[in-house]
């Protein structure tokens, strides 16, 4: 593999081929994204006592006959409840060349679930990050922290992203990319950490609308149905009253969105940071993934806002509009890819502004 980058879809697929990527089936026709792969659930759950990385010296499954309290079977749909751990080994394993590594992120709908996933690999030591020239099978961890979720076999709650050398635009790279096509919609761009900022938008958009809270004790969602259920069911819509702020409560779950249009163009691809404690005591976005393509005008986006899943800490915290909650950070993609995000795959996200995940009934 001559260039260094993300590798786009071509490339992917061409690792099925070599057999660098195996699974128990065959890939599904809309499984490989511009920039990324889905992972597809296999047939078996474990519930585990607590969280676990294997380390250097244990596969997962070592650590699994130690920890498991009992395996549920996939085949028929099951639930996994929210507060519990579950392991689920995926249909994909992985033979990469050296020079390739990869990592993992939740799937946007995934994210919006409040659906807490990692990807571990045998000897890892790390959660979603997987060495170069890996070789073995691959697990992931599901945690539902808001809703009971329904799962089978091949659902797909995480995806992964091959990467060949080193692929992170610098900062002086960033600005000028965003001096040429504008990845953040906003005159005066803050660029350090090596990503460009994100603010929340507390203003809202049609009757004041600035977000949802997640209500508790809810019904089941199933993972693989689209448009199936009632928004009021699931959600409290929140509103902008005059104030432009927003007391986050410890353990709550809001849906909020960016006050910045963002475009990842063609030729690149971009992720969020994970939660940074010098901006307060919440976590944002859980899904970071942000393919080739999004907010491109081309593709239809004309410049998508970014759904931010956030979650306050032990204490409340106050929002503000315009308050930074998180950098993206621009990687270049190894070659272009084939499909662009949003044209080519009729993309649920793309041109977005607040979006509830695919599962609920939109308007």
């Amino acid at each position: 593999m001559a260039n260094k980058g993300i590798l786009p879809d071509s490339e992917i697929a061409a690792l099925f081929g070599s057999g660098a990527l195996t699974a128990e089936r065959a890939p599904d026709k809309d499984q490989i994204q511009p920039a990324s792969l889905d992972l597809r659930l296999g047939k078996v759950a474990y519930r585990v006592r607590a969280s676990f990385l294997p380390g250097p010296r244990h596969r997962v499954a070592d650590k699994l006959d130690r920890l498991k309290l009992h395996e549920i079977r996939l085949e028929e749909g099951a639930v996994l409840e929210t507060g519990c751990v579950y392991i689920v080994p995926l249909m994909e394993s992985l033979a990469l060349p050296e020079e390739i590594s990869a990592s993992a992120n939740p799937k946007s709908s995934t994210g919006r679930l409040d659906i807490f996933t990692r990807v571990m690999t045998d000897y890892g030591q790390e959660f979603d990050k997987i060495a170069a020239g890996y070789s073995g099978p691959i697990y992931l961890e599901v945690s539902p922290r808001t809703f009971p979720i329904v799962v089978r076999p091949g659902s797909r709650l995480s995806q992964i992203r091959f990467r060949s050398g080193d692929t992170l635009l610098s900062e002086s790279e960033l600005a000028e990319l965003h001096e040429r096509d504008t990845l953040v919609a906003t005159e005066m761009p803050s660029i350090s950490d090596g990503g460009i900022a994100l603010s929340i938008d507390l203003e809202g958009g049609p009757k004041g609308l600035i977000g949802y809270r997640a209500k508790h004790h809810t019904g089941l969602i199933d993972v693989d149905r689209k448009a199936a259920y009632d928004v009021n069911d699931f959600w409290d819509p929140l509103y902008n009253h005059g104030s432009r702020d927003l007391v986050l409560d410890p353990d709550e779950f809001y849906i909020l969105v960016s006050r910045e249009a963002v475009h990842v163009p063609p030729a690149y691809a971009a992720e969020m940071t994970p939660f940074d404690p010098l901006v307060g005591e919440f976590r944002v976005h859980y899904a970071g993934f942000f393919d080739p393509g999004f907010g491109h005008s081309a593709a239809g986006g004309m410049g998508s806002r970014a759904v931010l899943e956030v979650r306050s800490h032990e204490v409340p915290f106050i929002l503000e509009h315009g308050q930074i909650v998180g950098r993206l950070l621009y990687e270049r993609m190894s070659t272009l890819p084939r499909m662009l995000y949003g044209a080519d795959l009729k993309s649920h996200y793309q041109g977005q502004s607040l979006k509830l995940s695919k599962h609920f009934r939109q308007g």
